[in-house]
C-alpha cells in the first residue's frame, strides 16, 4: 500500500485535476500541474546541494505560494520541513536552525540581513534559497529560488524513497520558553487531522491515497469554481499550516493574502474576489478587527461565498462569535481546541442561530480529562483536570526527551498528548477551558488561570482585547493584573472592572491592578505572557522578583 504521505496524496490530485488551481496569491494562480513541477525542481535542487533522508529544511517565510511549494518539495525528497517565526532575533534564529538540525533555509528576501548575519554560525546549513522581492534581489551567497523552480521537473523520488513515518517538524512554544519541535509522523498528522475526511461534505476518511484523487477529479466535475481557502493567519503557526494542508488534500486551492499586515476590508474585498468558502484564523488578534470593520461599515461586505470561519490557538468570544453571525447569518464559525503537539482535544461550531459560550467545547472522540496522577475526571464533578487527548499524537520533541516525558504521558495502559490544558468536564460531555497552566496565577493560595478573567474583561462594553498576569504582592504572593486595550473614547476604570469580572466569577479572581494599553499579540493571534508581565511591570513601577 502507498504510504501515506503529503507528496503522494498532493501528487495524486495534481494528476487527476492538473488545470484546477491548486495556489494563489493575489493575482497569481499556480494550477496543479505546476505545484507539482515547481516543487519536483526544488526538490531536486535540495539533494543535489547534499541534504539526505530526513535532513531538515526551514521555511522562515511570509504566506505566499513558496511556503507550501517548500513543504511539498521537502516531502517528496523525504526532507523535513519545519516553521521559523519571522519575528525572531539573530540569537533566536541561531538557536531555532542550530536545535532543528536545518541543512536547507528558504526564505524571502526581506529577511536576507538577518539571514545574512546568523549563517555565518550555522555551519550545518547546505543551502540558502532566496525568494526575491520587489526592490530586495537576491544575496550573491544564495541561491535564487525562483530560478530553481521556474523551470519544473518532472516527478522526483530520492533514492531512499518516502514513508508513512517521514517528519514534519511544528516549533512552537516560543513564548513560554525556548522553542520546541512537535515531531510529527506524517501519516499520524493525516489521520489526527481526519485522514482526508470531510463533516461539511459528509465525507468519510479516505480509504487509499488514489481516492483523493478520485474525490478531487469528482469535485471538479461539479463544480467549474474551485474551493478557496484563505488562511489568514500565518502558515507558520500550526492553524493556518496544517488546515492549508488539508484543504490541498481535498483538491481545493489555498489563497494567501498579499498584505503583510492584516487589513480586514482588505480581506472581506479578496473574499468576494475569489468567492472564498473558508477562512482560518486565531482567535481575537483576528476576529476583533474583523467585527470592527463589520460594524464601521454595516452593509458593505455580504460574503456570499463564505461559509466558515474556522480559528484555534487562541480563546475565541462568545460575544465575538454572536458580532459576526449577526452580520454573517449564512456561516459557521468552527472553534477548535488544540494545539500544535494536542490536535482534536475539543471543538464548538456556532451558527445557523445557536452560539456556544466562551471556553465551552465538546470534547473529541480520542479526549479526556485526567488529574495530574492520571486518574480521569468524572464528569459534573466540578475537579479540574488536565485535557489529554489520544490515538493519533506526535513521536515527541526533537532532542527533547525531559519534554517529551512531561507531555506524551501513559494514563490507563495507553499514550496520551497532555499539553498541559486546565478544564473541568460538565455533565452534559463538554468541555469548559480553564487555561494552561504554566500561566496559572496563585494569589493567597488560590489558583488562576488568567484565560477565564481575560474573557470575562472582553465582555465589558469597549473593551477590544485583555490580558491578565500576576504581579508580586507582599502579603499574597502575586496580585492579578489586568492589562486592557480599549477602543477609542473607553477608558473604565478598575473598579468597574473588578466589579465587572465579580459579576462572573469569584470575587479572588477580579484585578487588583490595571494598566491600559495595547495588548499586543505575536502574528499567530497568540498572547507573549513574559512580554505582556514585563510591560505590566514597568507601568506598575513594580520590581520583578
Amino acid at each position: 500500500m502507498e504510504a501515506w504521505n503529503y507528496a503522494n496524496l498532493w501528487e495524486t490530485v495534481a494528476a487527476a485535476t492538473p488545470d484546477r488551481p491548486a495556489l494563489i496569491h493575489g493575482e497569481r494562480i499556480i494550477n496543479w500541474r505546476d505545484f507539482d513541477r515547481r516543487a519536483n525542481a526544488l526538490a531536486a535542487h535540495m539533494v543535489g546541494a547534499g541534504l539526505t533522508r530526513q535532513s531538515k529544511v526551514a521555511a522562515y517565510l511570509y504566506n505566499g505560494p513558496e511556503y507550501l511549494e517548500s513543504y511539498f518539495a521537502a516531502f517528496k525528497a523525504g526532507l523535513v520541513p519545519f516553521n521559523t517565526n519571522y519575528r525572531y532575533g539573530d540569537d533566536e534564529l541561531i538557536y531555532l536552525f542550530d536545535n532543528a538540525d536545518a541543512e536547507a533555509v528558504v526564505f524571502n528576501a526581506a529577511f536576507a540581513e538577518m539571514a545574512g548575519k546568523v549563517r555565518g554560525r550555522l555551519p550545518k546549513v547546505k543551502t540558502w534559497i532566496c525568494v526575491a522581492e520587489a526592490g530586495q534581489p537576491v544575496p550573491d551567497w544564495a541561491v535564487d529560488y525562483e530560478a530553481i523552480v521556474a523551470p519544473g521537473a518532472e516527478r522526483f523520488e530520492a533514492a531512499w524513497g518516502r514513508s508513512s513515518d517521514d517528519l514534519l517538524l511544528m516549533y512552537t512554544g516560543g513564548t513560554t520558553g525556548m522553542p520546541k519541535g512537535v515531531m510529527w509522523r506524517q501519516e499520524d498528522l493525516f489521520k489526527a487531522l481526519g485522514g482526508g475526511a470531510n463533516l461539511l461534505l459528509g465525507l468519510p476518511p479516505l480509504e487509499t491515497v488514489a481516492e483523493a484523487g478520485v474525490r478531487a477529479k469528482a469535485a471538479a466535475a461539479g463544480a467549474p469554481d474551485p474551493v478557496i481557502t484563505i488562511p489568514v493567519a500565518p502558515l507558520m503557526h500550526a492553524t493556518g499550516q496544517f488546515i492549508s494542508m488539508g484543504s490541498l488534500v481535498a483538491g481545493s486551492a489555498v489563497a494567501t493574502l498579499a498584505s503583510r499586515r492584516f487589513d480586514p476590508a482588505g480581506l472581506f474585498d479578496e473574499v468576494d474576489r475569489l468567492k472564498a468558502s473558508g477562512l482560518v484564523i486565531v482567535g481575537p488578534a483576528f476576529a476583533a478587527p474583523m467585527l470592527e470593520t463589520l460594524e464601521a461599515h454595516p452593509g458593505r461586505w455580504t460574503l456570499p461565498s463564505l461559509r466558515r470561519i474556522v480559528s484555534s490557538g487562541a480563546m475565541w468570544g462568545a460575544e465575538n462569535k454572536q458580532g459576526l453571525l449577526k452580520h454573517l447569518p449564512h456561516i459557521m464559525l468552527i472553534d477548535s481546541l488544540g494545539s500544535s503537539e494536542a490536535l482534536g482535544l475539543a471543538g464548538s461550531t456556532s451558527g445557523g442561530g445557536a452560539t456556544v459560550g466562551t471556553a465551552k467545547f465538546l470534547a473529541g472522540p480520542n479526549a479526556a480529562v485526567f488529574t495530574e496522577d492520571g486518574r480521569r475526571v468524572e464528569a459534573g464533578s466540578g475537579e479540574r483536570g488536565l485535557v489529554a487527548v489520544g490515538g493519533y499524537t506526535p513521536v515527541g520533541y526533537y532532542k527533547d526527551e525531559e519534554k517529551s516525558a512531561k507531555t506524551f504521558r501513559t494514563f490507563e495502559g495507553r499514550r496520551w498528548s497532555v499539553p498541559g490544558d486546565w478544564a473541568t468536564l460538565e455533565t452534559d460531555g463538554s468541555i469548559t477551558l480553564l487555561g494552561r497552566g504554566s500561566q496559572v496565577i496563585n494569589t493567597g493560595g488560590e489558583k488562576v488561570f488568567p484565560e477565564e478573567v481575560e474573557e470575562a474583561l472582553k465582555r465589558f462594553p469597549g473593551v477590544r482585547d485583555a490580558a491578565v498576569v500576576g504581579v508580586p504582592d507582599p502579603r499574597f504572593g502575586e496580585r492579578i493584573c489586568a492589562v486592557v486595550d480599549c477602543v477609542d473614547g473607553v477608558a473604565p476604570t478598575l473598579a468597574e472592572l473588578s466589579a465587572h469580572v465579580k459579576a462572573h466569577l469569584a470575587d479572588y479572581k477580579a484585578p487588583r491592578e490595571l494598566v491600559l494599553a495595547p495588548v499586543g499579540r505575536a502574528p499567530n493571534g497568540k498572547l507573549d505572557y513574559k512580554a505582556v508581565r514585563t510591560k505590566a511591570l514597568e507601568v506598575l513601577g513594580v520590581t520583578a522578583t
